[in-house]
């Protein structure tokens, strides 16, 4: 026995010596427990994070079990990264016993307060946030919580990294909607993972150097592996914000990589004020896929590729459209589908109106989609007369070989 304890004291010892190493420390030795109340450990933590940040470095989230209560109101102030253990757990790690999720996780009950507000130069990756008191069955109960991650509401920030992260029961997840005039830039979001109550995921406004959203996944079944998956009639509120799950409005050359979502109004929303790029996607479930907006003629241009959409839950058949284009700019699409149909998961129309309206004198150039699942007579319904449109290589829902020149 008195070899064992010592071999358990040594790797702890060990474990100690390497997180230091690192640069890391414990959140645990600054006090941050698990049997702690959530204010204790809020002040805690940003006590720790004050410390921290004048020399830089990582707090670690000891994974613990049950994770730790937490309110909100935190700031992570520069140079300071919280670190945790996971990847993102796209259905949930699990407790046995308590039903709920484990490990690098911050358990949270404050409806008043964003829970983390990030400065430049920091990092969040490898935790889980949890809010044990969201309804997962009845639209009535949903708790409009804060946003879990925000940026600072008091100064530019520049450079941040959200990658791992996993949300369980949010609201909305990471708001980067610079407030009056400041602007947010190199902000990075990857391999993040949720199902928000508002529909809204990540928004970004603002953003003037290449923010990036790679790999992010929005999923109501996000938390089956603790078993409180969303109901059908929690989807079907979500889907009734008519939100969008990824937003951007004001940013230069937005990199746009391998997202998902399912069980939304709308996939994505691009603002008037944004150009770049939108490639391998997949947007499941949806009343709008992709609402694409432009301002003026000079680089208002999106260039998208390798998507399919099933767009089947607008309010109604004709306001459901796979993608939407309005005002000025170019979209060029490349090899992306369109198959909608029914699901029960959610209410939905089984179909979607058409392939794409435009409703601004936009122009669009397509190579290569495929058509289908749509009740309109043509998939392509252009409302504006100084509107312009090259279809090659597509197929439309008769599985017929459609170029099509419009101007």
């Amino acid at each position: 026995m008195t070899r064992r304890i010592l071999t358990s004291i040594t790797l702890c010892l060990i474990a100690a010596v390497s997180l230091t190493a690192q640069g890391w420390k414990s959140i645990q030795q600054y006090g941050v427990l698990p049997t702690n109340t959530p204010s204790e450990n809020r002040d805690l933590l940003q006590k720790a994070i004050d410390e921290m940040t004048a020399r830089g470095g990582a707090l670690y989230v000891e994974p613990a079990e049950g994770g730790y209560p937490m309110d909100g109101g935190l700031v992570l102030r520069r140079n300071v990264s919280l670190i945790g253990a996971h990847g993102p757990t796209g259905r949930g790690t699990a407790d046995p016993e308590r039903k709920s999720p484990t490990g690098s996780l911050f358990r949270i009950t404050d409806r008043e307060h964003a829970f983390l507000t990030v400065e430049s130069a920091t990092q969040v990756r490898g935790i889980q946030f949890y809010y044990p008191e969201q309804t997962n069955t009845d639209p009535a109960q949903i708790i409009p919580y804060p946003t879990t991650i925000q940026m600072s509401q008091e100064q530019a920030v520049q450079g941040v990294t959200l990658s791992c992260l996993t949300f369980y029961g949010e609201y909305m997840a990471m708001d980067f909607r610079a407030p009056g005039q400041l602007i947010c830039e190199q902000i990075l979001f990857e391999h993040c993972y949720g199902y928000p109550l508002s529909g809204r995921f990540i928004a970004i406004d603002r953003c003037y150097d290449v923010p990036r959203i790679l790999h992010c996944h929005v999923n109501p079944a996000n938390m089956r592996e603790f078993r409180r998956s969303f109901s059908r009639q929690i989807i079907d509120a979500v889907v009734g914000q008519r939100t969008y799950t990824y937003w951007i409005d004001h940013t230069d050359n937005a990199q746009l990589m391998d997202l998902f979502t399912f069980g939304v109004h709308g996939g994505i929303y691009l603002g008037a004020e944004t150009y770049g790029q939108l490639t391998n996607f997949n947007f499941d479930c949806v009343g709008v896929g992709i609402h694409k907006l432009g301002s003026q003629w000079f680089n208002r241009n999106w260039q998208i590729a390798q998507g399919s959409i099933i767009a089947n839950a607008g309010p109604t058949l004709e306001e459901t459209h796979p993608i939407l284009i309005e005002g000025k700019g170019h979209t060029a699409l490349s090899n992306v589908e369109a198959f909608s149909g029914d699901n029960g998961a959610l209410s939905n129309h089984k179909a979607s109106y058409d392939y794409m309206t435009v409703t601004g004198p936009a122009t669009v150039t397509m190579t290569g989609c495929r058509m289908t699942g749509y009740r309109a007579a043509d998939p392509i319904h252009l409302l504006d007369p100084q509107a312009k449109l090259r279809a090659v290589a597509c197929i439309d829902k008769d599985n017929n070989l459609m170029d099509l020149q419009v101007k």
